[in-house]
């Protein structure tokens, strides 16, 4: 698994790339949106267009950080799930938790509250 940060007009989008699974790329992915939310101030969008597995473990930490974030007042929005993880979200009803965008520009203003949730 590979991740990376970029910000953009005060959001920070974190790119993932591969599979989230119990293991060392469960712990990587957490370890990202740690220093995000120690590091930053603003909401975060994660993009998940390259993702194409993720297991309990990997949704386990995905719900913990939105819970994080939301206690912080800071926004989470979801970016682009391949098909797969759109599927489990939706089998999971976690799709009505998390804000789920297919247009960058939409996410972004979701995260920055310039649109209501």
């Amino acid at each position: 698994m590979r991740v990376s940060r970029v910000e953009e007009n005060g959001v920070t989008i974190v790119e993932v790339e591969g599979t989230i699974k119990l293991g060392e790329s469960a712990e990587m992915f957490a370890r990202e949106l740690q220093t995000v939310f120690e590091s930053t101030a603003g909401g975060v969008v994660i993009d998940f267009a390259r993702i194409d597995y993720v297991d309990s473990t990997g949704i386990g930490e995905l719900v913990g950080y939105l819970q994080r974030f939301t206690r912080a007042n800071r926004r989470v929005a979801l970016f682009r799930p391949h098909h797969r993880l759109e599927a489990l979200l939706k089998l999971t009803r976690l799709e009505t938790i998390f804000p789920i965008y297919w247009e960058r520009e939409d996410a972004l203003r979701y995260v920055r509250g310039d649109v209501a949730p």
